[in-house]
């Protein structure tokens, strides 16, 4: 009998599901899921493994770890049955911009209720992920989820006040390092490179560079500074980067995503 229940069955969760079975935290038979339509779960069964369950009360029934994975828009009329389902079990949900105190109106008796905003590299294995409880975690507790969110790449526990922020620069900062790397790709196209080798150059810079400040006990700043010779060709864009405030254009737009995090959550 299935030991963990997914509620959703679509990118992220599939995420999850195989982050976990490559890991070996689960096998097949301790995971099952359900969808609205149905169509996601058994597409998921049916390529991971993990059971297939429509029925609510018999999927959450044996389950003590649920993670509530549909989408954020579908919590309003979730089953109300949901809200005894529940009862007892360590509840996780992925839902953005859902905060614990709307979550607990639909899982009121949950044993305790974590709010977790894993980013698109979970696909990978390589998210950074940002969680928040309800109420302290027991060690148990506490053990499955940091196993759990591990298997999708590192994560970090934090106070919900800061999940706005970080929902900013965690969540969505995928996105303005993707739009980053077109950027240079677009740059060294302008300075006459095939665009091929242009992307190929900038997406292994970025990586690269990513993975040395990743694995350096230097900040980036000082490995920057290894880069720069007096009056070089770094020295030189670097100027421009200066004096474009580069680092004014990137707090704004943390800033403006923070913003946007906040009132999406006061909307739910």
């Amino acid at each position: 009998m299935a030991r963990v229940a997914f509620i959703g069955a679509g990118k992220l969760a599939t995420a999850i599901v195989r982050g976990v079975l490559a890991r070996r935290l689960y096998a097949p038979s301790d995971l099952a899921c359900t969808s609205k339509s149905g169509d996601s779960a058994a597409r998921l069964a049916a390529a991971t493994g993990i059971g297939h369950e429509p029925d609510l009360a018999r999927l959450l029934g044996p389950a003590d770890l649920v993670i509530v994975a549909f989408k954020p828009q579908s919590l309003a009329t979730a089953d109300p049955r949901l809200a005894t389902l529940t009862a007892g079990k360590l509840v996780v949900s992925v839902l953005a911009g859902r905060r614990l105190a709307r979550l607990s109106e639909t899982f009121p008796q949950a044993r305790n209720l974590v709010r977790a905003m894993p980013n698109t590299p979970a696909a990978i294995g390589a998210a950074m992920t940002s969680f928040a409880a309800r109420q302290p975690l027991s060690d148990a507790d506490r053990s499955t989820i940091v196993a759990l969110l591990d298997a999708l790449g590192r994560q970090i526990e934090v106070d919900e006040a800061h999940l706005d922020a970080l929902t900013a620069l965690g969540g969505s900062g995928p996105a303005f390092l993707f739009e980053f790397v077109a950027a240079l790709r677009d740059a060294g196209i302008a300075a006459h490179l095939p665009p091929d080798v242009a992307k190929l150059v900038a997406t292994q810079t970025v990586l690269g560079a990513a993975q040395l400040v990743a694995g350096s006990e230097l900040t980036p700043e000082a490995l920057r500074d290894q880069v720069t010779s007096p009056n070089g060709t770094t020295f030189a864009g670097l100027r421009v980067l200066s004096e474009g405030r580069f680092r004014d254009l990137i707090a704004r737009t943390i800033q403006a995503a923070t913003q946007r995090a906040g009132e999406l959550a006061r909307d739910s």
